[in-house]
């Protein structure tokens, strides 16, 4: 004899819907009790949402293997919208527990649900925990994998890592691609800072792949005499960009020893000297410590030094110039007066001038000269 079904018993669809509303008060123990209910029904369409309802309140209750284990319920179900949803919560139990282990089995169980909502951040969680491990060409793989989802919450983060890592290993070309590929995705407005990031990188990855390029031409018999120190002139002055100093000395060495080829690249890398109103025959003193200079990525060391050197001269005689003429020969003062009067005929020689005047105030105080009394240019 059949018994006939219990018509005052709730069905598990009614019963999970009254177990969400007790979770959603914070009724956590009566949340749970329900949702083990659904459960006992057996295998109903409510069960993988029920064990997820589960895994979650008894988390909230501080009962975390009691939630792990309603999670593998519901991935048991293989529910691909619930059984993904509590593989993704198992994973970031484990990783807040610091189970490692456990959670990248968790991140690859919601790789294999293939759910697209939860599939990029898996990927990214498994290269990070890859990288961690030292196994970086795994990690590229799934970064990779990443970027291949187009989203554009993680696949930024992705191409960032990624790029970082190719650019380390020499390969600026694998780098632009995963960077533009990010780029497709990203909205500026929507995340600067991302964009400005992987804009950043993607710049740098051009600049590897030009000192690639300008390094694979190379001084030959048959050298073409422009293209050659062009080259040679374009990695130098790019490699301390990527802060290879050094590198980019030996490069000009090199030119600069080349029998065919030196004075051209001589000339190139004296070009930032060039004055079309100096004459080009005469050959100053300070030419080959400014050469030396730029051979060395220097020359901003070397001009601070040199406008600290006419700094100093410049208040020893504006100094002793406004002490007055009474205790010094006519000639004397005359020709601190012309000293004084050199630099106003530069463009820096406004401020040299204004920053003495200052620092005479500063230490003389009311009794400084004022302005006027040091002589203007003509």
């Amino acid at each position: 004899m059949t018994t006939p079904p219990d018509e005052t018993a709730a069905d598990p669809a009614t019963r999970l819907e009254e177990a969400r509303r007790h979770a959603e008060d914070g009724r956590l123990d009566n949340a749970a009790e329900l949702f083990r209910e659904v459960l006992e029904a057996g295998d109903t369409s409510e069960r993988a949402q029920a064990a997820l309802g589960l895994a979650v309140v008894l988390e909230g209750t501080g009962d975390h293997d009691g939630a792990r284990e309603a999670d593998r319920i519901a991935i048991g179900t293989k529910d691909p919208e619930y059984g993904a949803r509590a593989a993704y919560h198992l994973a970031l139990s484990c990783e807040r527990s610091g189970d490692r282990d456990q959670a990248r089995e968790a991140w690859r169980t919601v790789v294999d649900f293939g759910n697209p909502a939860y599939l990029p951040p898996a990927c990214l969680a498994l290269a990070q925990i890859a990288d961690e491990e030292g196994d970086a060409a795994r990690a590229c793989e799934w970064w990779e994998r990443v970027i291949a989802t187009r989203d554009v919450r993680y696949a930024p983060a992705a191409a960032h890592d990624l790029a970082l890592r190719l650019l380390d290993w020499g390969e600026p070309a694998r780098a632009q691609r995963a960077l533009d590929g990010a780029l497709d995705v990203l909205d500026r407005k929507e995340d600067p800072q991302a964009h400005a990031r992987l804009a950043v990188n993607l710049g740098i990855a051009h600049l590897e792949q030009a000192i690639a390029a300008f390094g694979s031409v190379t001084p030959t018999e048959e050298a073409d005499p422009e293209v050659v120190p062009l080259a040679i002139e374009l990695l130098a002055r790019t490699l301390p960009l990527r802060g290879r100093d050094e590198a980019a000395q030996e490069v000009w060495r090199r030119g600069l020893a080349d029998p065919v080829l030196g004075e051209q690249v001589r000339a190139r890398l004296r070009r930032p000297l060039t004055d079309d109103d100096a004459d080009q025959g005469e050959h100053l003193w300070w030419e080959d410590d400014v050469e030396a200079a730029l051979r060395a990525g220097a020359l901003p060391l070397l001009t601070g030094e040199v406008f600290g050197a006419l700094d100093h001269l410049y208040a020893l005689a504006a100094t002793r110039y406004t002490d007055g003429a009474d205790d010094l020969p006519a000639e004397v003062h005359e020709l601190l007066a012309e000293m004084v009067r050199v630099p106003a005929h530069y463009p820096w020689g406004q401020a040299l001038r204004e920053s003495f005047n200052e620092r005479l105030r500063q230490a003389v105080g009311s009794q400084a000269p004022s302005p006027q009394a040091l002589p203007d240019g003509d």
